[in-house]
């Protein structure tokens, strides 16, 4: 395979998995009343993107697979520690790690299934629907952001 288009496309979407990432992150940490700084998601955004700019580089001087899994590791490894700093551990291995996961690795692998990625991509999109309806189905919206709100006085 020649990595050029394929590193192009994923580039090209990686705006994409960062909103349904951080989509994720905000409502998590929402129900979870955890708050993060702009600040905060900036850097997240900065190791996400990571991602994308090692794979331009490296692909160039290693195979493709061996490049993505490398390119993985380093991204998922800035996001997690950093955000084991901002809030623990915990939070930054299962909540973060497992979302970056999901809207970084997984989504970029979609790629590799030409034919289908469009169509894995949109199974993935639903799914991530499904989990956030169920996850906020009984939420009260309104108390929470007045809770949220009260807080940042």
């Amino acid at each position: 395979m020649n990595p050029g288009p394929f590193v192009s496309r994923v580039s090209f979407f990686a705006p994409v998995s960062l909103f349904f990432f951080f989509f994720l992150v905000f409502i998590i940490t929402l129900v979870k009343r955890i708050r993060i700084h702009p600040m905060n998601y900036f850097f997240l955004a900065a190791a996400f993107f990571s991602f994308h700019l090692l794979m331009a580089y490296l692909v160039d001087h290693i195979a493709l697979a061996a490049a993505f899994i490398i390119c993985s590791a380093v991204s998922m490894g800035l996001v997690i520690s950093y955000m084991r700093l901002v809030i623990g551990i915990k939070f930054a291995i299962i909540e973060i790690g497992i979302s970056q996961f999901i809207y970084l690795v997984l989504f970029s692998a979609a790629f590799f299934l030409e034919g289908i990625t469009g169509l894995s991509i949109t199974i993935l999109s639903i799914l991530t629907l499904f989990v956030l309806m169920q996850f906020t189905g009984r939420l009260n919206w309104d108390e929470l952001i007045a809770e949220a709100r009260a807080k940042k006085t």
